[in-house]
């Protein structure tokens, strides 16, 4: 369980917890008071989320989709668009595609069904505060399919940004396959903090401003379709 609770001499991370089940929002702000991380606020419903949201300025906004008007999708979009830095965890019950390239599309860095543990929650609020994209499995390949098929025919996938070094390049298809920080580190054979100081550098370089432009910008390119191992 020890993996599950903040390291003790780290900042908790600011969560806010959007439900409009009383018993299923209590229990997701239990769980996370529990591990270690700072609920600084709930909500019922998504006029309450765009009210405190503000003031209360999480780093992880937890958000169930079908919630009172406004619904997820559009809170999550005007909560990117109020803070950019704050990142969007969907928490719901529908694993269909549409409600899940409709929340990635607005802004959210991860989805889950409710049907996960409790370790694989607060896994995934740790991982989205770190910039990472979570998505229940089976969920990714989805959303990496769906890009792929918007992307522009006419972009060739050898088109690739002349700017970017071999490591970058490296990263980036890693980042493309829905890799996380820690286990492109391992890959690699780098600290994790040299692979986030490659990933703000390409993001810097490509003009971005987060790891879901960045995973699109990946995926049109064709980076995703690399099968080296």
């Amino acid at each position: 369980m020890a993996d599950t609770a903040q390291p003790p001499t780290s900042p908790p991370i600011r969560v806010m917890v959007v439900d409009d089940h009383p018993m299923w929002r209590d229990a997701v702000e239990r769980d996370l008071e529990d591990a270690g991380f700072e609920v600084v606020a709930v909500a019922s419903s998504g006029g309450e989320a765009l009210a405190r949201f503000p003031a209360a300025r999480p780093q992880v906004v937890v958000l169930d989709l079908q919630i009172p008007a406004p619904n997820g999708v559009e809170v999550t979009a005007e909560v990117v668009r109020q803070d950019p830095s704050a990142r969007v965890l969907i928490l719901s019950a529908s694993g269909e595609q549409g409600d899940v390239l409709d929340a990635v599309k607005a802004g959210a860095t991860g989805y889950l069904v409710k049907s996960a543990s409790r370790d694989e929650l607060l896994s995934a609020v740790r991982r989205v505060a770190g910039g990472d994209t979570v998505f229940t499995p089976g969920l990714a390949g989805l959303v990496l399919g769906e890009f792929r098929r918007l992307a522009d025919p006419t972009t060739e996938p050898d088109t690739f940004h002349p700017e970017l070094t071999e490591r970058e390049t490296e990263v980036l298809k890693m980042v493309a396959k829905g890799m996380s920080y820690k286990q492109i580190a391992e890959r690699l054979v780098l600290s994790h903090r040299t692979v986030q100081n490659h990933v703000q550098n390409t993001l810097r370089k490509l003009q971005m401003h987060n790891r879901v432009e960045l995973t699109r910008y990946a995926i049109e390119q064709g980076l995703d379709d690399d099968d080296d191992e």
